[in-house]
């Protein structure tokens, strides 16, 4: 049986007006997010509709407006009559995965989503760590080669083949850059980021978020999501907060996620939210896979 899943996109789709033109010519979608900014302790309407591209990239707001954003199409695609059988999403992603699943309600998954994005920003403000992009070298040699360097630097997002993130302590990551450049990969660029995200270094941001966890109350969920950091499925509400509490410094395995899906018997993909970002990855890791993208109004006629 030919199977539907929805994925998610995460950090680096966000942009300013994300969210607007659905808020101001749907009504579903505007009662939705009103539902999601009064629950919660600032102006994110503002920060999306109408702030600063500064203010949007704080990660503390930059999370919560892509999840919000994301949800918010998903309720207008469901309503369209189109269900998953399984859910995903990239790094924060996975949040608004746990909307679309039923582990927590909408305005709930975006709550949650808002304390990690304070977590992360708070512990990427106390370690000098960065984040780099390896373009054109399998993930293997990456790890390999990463085990020579001097200091904390480690991969973290397996995006694609040939595409893979990593990230640790500033200097580390400087000559990580040079010896994977010196080991075949076609380009080794450090990427504008606020701290080395999904590392261990940010283990610390992983515990405050534990804690978090306890503030809500979860259901099992009706549909599988596809873990981040294992590319297993989940159901179970203890195995989601372990996920969550490993994703917070563990990888991103996102070419084993589409993998797993395909496995699944999954033949369509609907990526929901900001930017296509996660389309082109896909591509790349199965080109038989249909990747319909939901963004804005005209995408759900």
């Amino acid at each position: 049986m030919n199977k539907i899943a929805f994925v998610f996109p995460g950090q680096g789709t966000q942009y300013v007006g994300m969210g607007k033109e659905l808020y101001e010519n749907n009504d579903l979608a505007k009662k939705e997010f009103d539902k999601i900014f009064s629950n919660l302790d600032f102006d994110l309407k503002t920060v999306m509709f109408e702030g600063s591209e500064e203010d949007l990239k704080d990660t503390k707001n930059t999370q919560p407006a892509i999840v919000a954003m994301s949800l918010v199409l998903e309720k207008l695609l469901r309503e369209k009559g189109i269900e998953p059988n399984y859910v995903a999403g990239h790094s924060v992603g996975e949040y608004a995965a746990i909307g679309s699943a039923g582990f927590l309600p909408m305005e709930e998954a975006v709550k949650l989503t808002s304390l990690r994005g304070k977590a992360m920003s708070k512990v990427s403000g106390e370690v000098a760590g960065s984040m780099a992009a390896i373009i054109g070298l399998d993930s293997d040699k990456i790890v390999e080669t990463l085990e020579s360097i001097e200091g904390i630097v480690e991969a973290v997002n397996f995006n694609e083949p040939k595409q893979t993130v990593i990230a640790g302590e500033k200097e580390a990551i400087g000559r990580a850059c040079v010896a994977l450049k010196e080991a075949g990969a076609r380009r080794a660029m450090e990427l504008a980021v606020s701290g080395p995200f999904h590392s261990s270094l940010m283990q610390p941001a992983g515990e405050i978020l534990k804690e978090a966890l306890e503030q809500f109350d979860f259901k099992n969920a009706e549909i599988s999501l596809v873990a981040n950091t294992t590319a297993k499925e989940i159901k179970d509400v203890n195995e989601l907060k372990e996920e969550l509490y490993r994703q917070s410094f563990g990888p991103v395995k996102w070419v084993d996620t589409i993998v797993a899906l395909k496995e699944a018997g999954v033949t369509k993909i609907y990526e929901i939210g900001p930017g296509k970002v996660l389309n082109g990855l896909i591509k790349k890791i199965d080109k038989e896979i249909e990747v319909i993208n939901i963004e804005k109004l005209s995408d759900l006629v």
